[in-house]
């Protein structure tokens, strides 16, 4: 049945390994690149936040590979949530799909946040110093403390730029957007621009004292549902160290599955695919670990500062036209990632809804002049706008790791189950080395998930508890397998 569909509403096959490389890449290089290297760099790792983002980095190969298998096995637009569906059943499919509402959503929020801080410091620049954003209406309303363990007031209201970023984007989504691969090339073109011009010119003040100590919280950071195993921790237990950052890095990663979800617009999905997944996060994480070594290299990590690292560095550097630059490519760059994460939630809410898991007629509601899912469009930007105003960088940040990287462990063990029950299913992308590789994945997404603080896991489970009583209760009566199987 599914390739029938496919086949009856296939997508154009136009993308060949450069354009899918160039995908990758622009949906990557985001937020995490101009936000959380400061911040990882400053609470967890030091200098040693390079090495986090090489094994962030490789947990999302062998993960990457395994979305690569299921793309090729069902070439249809979606998500993990599709490829589930089809090929594990149905309650495994929910799941993947209610933890990726958790992704999509969150990671916006996080997005929002860091647009709103680069939004800030660009106005202080551009207007030397004339115009400021009022503190009260430039932040969370309370943060986390990590090395004590304690949340805090802030003295502000909402992050209100935040939440007028996600405002904008939803009205656009509702009304309908077509980018073409022309305006993707260009936003690419910008973003690396931003980031080499971070690493050229950073690196004529990288004083080399700065790396020293390299590691001074440690080389672990291992732990278990947050207390540390190995490795240094907190006050309050959390786990510190080189490790630990990589489970907060992973969030710079987050964007690259857009290419496996393209798997029905690549000319030779068996060939493309791996090159264009492959080549954009060898090119993202040299870029990371390069922009890290300037960053802590030009400042001292204690100094970093934790919402605009990369425009603030160049300030304390005495470059305010740097910190222009940085400002601008970094808005621009992180506009385009929150356009697309913003753009994958309400599609996942209708294609679960379609399945009759969620309410059909508020999840697939199309509108019927723009032809977009108007509804749950609204529903993802207030919600999006409301974590953004009111949740701090450190909460948004680890709770969408940990989500992505359940949804990356449960792809790899659902690649390694269907090796073994489905070993004849027509595969044209074959993940290499199985079951090393799925086995792999399925090892460093544990290790990671294991190394964020044990609150994040909690609310991880509330989420999952939320999810399977909303199935159990709606969704497993009213959905289309249900369905069949009573008739």
């Amino acid at each position: 049945m599914l390739k029938a569909e496919a086949s009856e509403h296939r997508l154009q096959r136009c993308l060949g390994p450069f354009a899918l490389t160039g995908l990758g890449i622009g949906a990557v290089i985001g937020t995490g690149i101009f936000v959380l290297s400061g911040k990882a760099a400053a609470d967890l790792a030091g200098p040693a936040v390079m090495l986090s983002f090489m094994v962030a980095g490789i947990t999302c190969v062998f993960a990457a590979l395994c979305y690569a298998e299921f793309a090729a096995m069902v070439p249809v637009a979606g998500s993990a949530y599709t490829y589930s569906y089809a090929t594990m059943g149905e309650l495994f499919a929910w799941i993947i799909g209610w933890d990726l509402i958790l992704e999509y959503a969150v990671a916006s929020a996080t997005v929002a946040h860091g647009w709103s801080h680069y939004f800030q410091d660009f106005l202080r620049v551009v207007s030397d110093g004339a115009l400021v954003w009022p503190a009260r209406w430039g932040n969370s309303p309370f943060d986390f403390n990590l090395h004590t363990g304690e949340f805090f007031a802030t003295g502000a209201v909402l992050d209100l730029p935040a939440m007028l970023i996600a405002g904008i984007i939803t009205a656009i989504l509702v009304k309908g957007i077509r980018e073409s691969a022309g305006v993707n090339i260009f936003v690419v073109i910008l973003k690396l621009s931003v980031v080499l011009l971070v690493i050229g010119v950073g690196a004529i003040f990288v004083n080399a004292d700065n790396w020293t100590p390299f590691a001074p919280f440690g080389m672990g950071g291992i732990g278990i549902f947050g207390k540390t195993l190995i490795g240094q921790s907190t006050p309050g237990g959390a786990p510190l160290g080189m490790m630990a950052a990589a489970g907060t890095v992973f969030f710079a990663y987050i964007g690259f599955d857009v290419i496996a979800t393209n798997a029905e617009e690549a000319r030779r999905p068996q060939r493309d695919l791996p090159i264009g997944i492959i080549a954009s996060l060898v090119i993202c994480t040299v870029l990371y670990v390069a922009v890290a070594a300037v960053l802590t290299g030009m400042v001292s990590y204690e100094r970093l500062d934790r919402n605009a690292p990369v425009s603030n560095a160049f300030m304390q550097a005495g470059q305010p036209w740097a910190q222009f630059a940085v400002s601008l490519g970094a808005m621009a760059g992180i506009t385009s990632v929150l356009l697309v994460m913003m753009m994958g939630q309400p599609r996942i809410f209708m294609a679960m809804a379609r399945d009759g898991l969620m309410p059909r007629e508020f999840f697939a509601a199309v509108h019927p002049r723009f032809r977009t899912p108007w509804k749950s469009t609204i529903l993802t930007g207030a919600v999006v706008a409301t974590l953004g105003g009111v949740l701090p960088l450190n909460v948004l940040a680890d709770l969408v790791n940990i989500g992505t990287l359940l949804a990356f462990l449960m792809v790899c063990v659902a690649v390694l189950i269907m090796r073994y029950t489905n070993p004849t299913a027509e595969r044209p992308f074959r993940a290499p080395f199985v079951p090393f590789v799925p086995i792999a994945g399925i090892g460093c997404s544990l290790l990671l998930m294991l190394s964020l603080p044990g609150e994040n896991w909690l609310r991880l489970f509330i989420w999952l508890a939320i999810g399977f009583a909303i199935y159990f209760a709606y969704g497993r009566k009213h959905s289309v397998l249900g369905r069949m199987g009573r008739s």
